[in-house]
């Protein structure tokens, strides 16, 4: 293997960041190769979490981790940019100009070489071209668009102090990213009740509109069956079957020809890959703008090029957009891929292994299954233990990134930090 190899990697999600931490300290350390992360921020947060940042129960001061102190440990570079374009033939990816807050041009196009080039670059809900979902509906599909979001919640939930007024929020996607929502802004009112002066907090009513015949439909039916009844206890009126045709500034609009009044509107159906990949050199891409990959994730199109996570499809095995599926193939690539740099074998199929899932309705309740039979071998937990296991797959993500030592003393500050600080945020 050539002596400074380059292995580009975009997107510092919870695969991105994995592998580039990975091959940093097997092939940056001893200077085999030259680790370059591309990422269009500067802190990566476990997107699992986007929901409790929407909500303001969870401080993301606490939970980014900066991509500039996570290379300098672990032997990679970090450059922030989006790309535009990729020049297979050249072996060359196009970075567009990167801007700061106030708009001002900090760094120009740029162009990064590679060797091997790895693409993580996530996905975001799919509003299916519905009319008015762009100009009028909020998403949480990134930090920005989680705290923008927290930003009109906290204002709206001021004025709604303010007037004695009800605040409406609809939530259209009944998957993992909006049923826990749904109850994270219930447990955010909650808390900040504490902190209201005796004052009544407002009603929030919340509606959740799922398309299909049931909520979670990744889960058994009665998880879903569970999760619902959950919901209706706190308050939270679920609608299933429930197509929305329209949005506009005053709620959405059903095929039934009900309209759902809300004043605020989130968007949380529906998995496509970021618009960006249409420009990636070409490459096949799946209905929804997945890169097509083979089962060892190389792309059918360009064997230096691989894809991983929720951006990739993999035809005769697809898999979910889930944190599980990502981080596997990160760690498969990790595995393997120094070995394909140097010529040796090819890179194995990556085989994944279902762990089963786990969701967590605020501090209300959870649910959690794992393949097999019985718990403790397959099967069906909740409420506490299955809580706990939601929080706890943060935790190892936390351990995988930062080392043992390092993960248990940031638990132990995020515990400090809860003795010190409201635990919903406030301002």
């Amino acid at each position: 293997m050539a002596a400074k190899s380059e292995i580009l990697i975009v997107g510092g999600g919870v695969a991105g960041l994995a592998l580039a931490t990975r091959l940093g300290d097997a092939l940056g350390k001893t200077g085999e190769a030259r680790i370059t992360l591309i990422d269009k921020s500067f802190s990566h947060v476990w997107k699992p979490m986007l929901h409790c940042f929407a909500a303001g129960t969870a401080q993301n001061e606490n939970d980014r981790i900066s991509f500039m102190a996570q290379a300098s440990s672990h032997h990679f570079e970090f450059w922030p940019g989006e790309v535009s374009s990729i020049d297979r033939e050249k072996r060359e990816v196009v970075l567009s100009p990167f801007h700061s807050s106030d708009g001002a041009v900090v760094l120009d196009s740029r162009t990064v070489e590679y060797d091997a080039l790895i693409l993580s670059i996530g996905s975001c809900a799919n509003d299916f071209r519905t009319d008015g979902v762009t100009a009028h509906c909020l998403f949480i599909d990134n930090l920005v668009e989680a705290n923008g979001f927290n930003e009109k919640f906290r204002m709206e939930l001021l004025r709604a102090f303010a007037t004695n007024d009800e605040l409406d929020i609809a939530i259209v996607g009944g998957g993992a990213t909006g049923t826990q929502l749904a109850a994270e802004l219930h447990k955010a009112l909650d808390i900040v009740g504490l902190h209201s002066f005796g004052k009544t907090p407002p009603r929030l009513r919340i509606t959740l509109l799922e398309a299909g015949p049931r909520i979670l439909p990744a889960f058994p039916e009665s998880v879903s069956e569970a999760a619902q009844r959950e919901l209706a206890r706190i308050g939270v009126e679920v609608r299933t079957s429930a197509m929305v045709s329209a949005a506009d500034e005053a709620g959405f609009s059903l095929k039934d020809g009900t309209h759902i009044p809300a004043k605020l509107r989130v968007w949380a159906a529906g998995v496509k890959a970021p618009d960006v990949t249409r420009g990636f050199g070409n490459l096949s891409l799946s209905r929804s703008g997945q890169i097509l990959v083979k089962p060892n994730l190389q792309s059918v199109d360009d064997e230096r090029i691989f894809a991983m996570g929720d951006c990739s499809f993999i035809a005769d095995d697809p898999l979910p957009p889930t944190a599980q599926v990502a981080r596997q193939q990160a760690h498969h690539l990790a595995r393997t891929l120094p070995a394909w740099m140097r010529g040796k074998r090819a890179v194995p199929s990556c085989i994944f292994r279902n762990k089963g899932a786990i969701i967590a309705l605020g501090n209300y309740n959870g649910w959690g299954t794992l393949p097999g039979g019985a718990v403790f071998g397959g099967g069906i937990f909740r409420g506490l233990s299955a809580r706990l296991g939601h929080l706890m797959l943060y935790r190892q993500h936390q351990v995988e990134l930062y080392g043992l030592l390092r993960g248990m003393l940031s638990c132990l500050a995020d515990w400090v930090d809860t003795k010190v600080r409201p635990s919903v945020r406030l301002d």
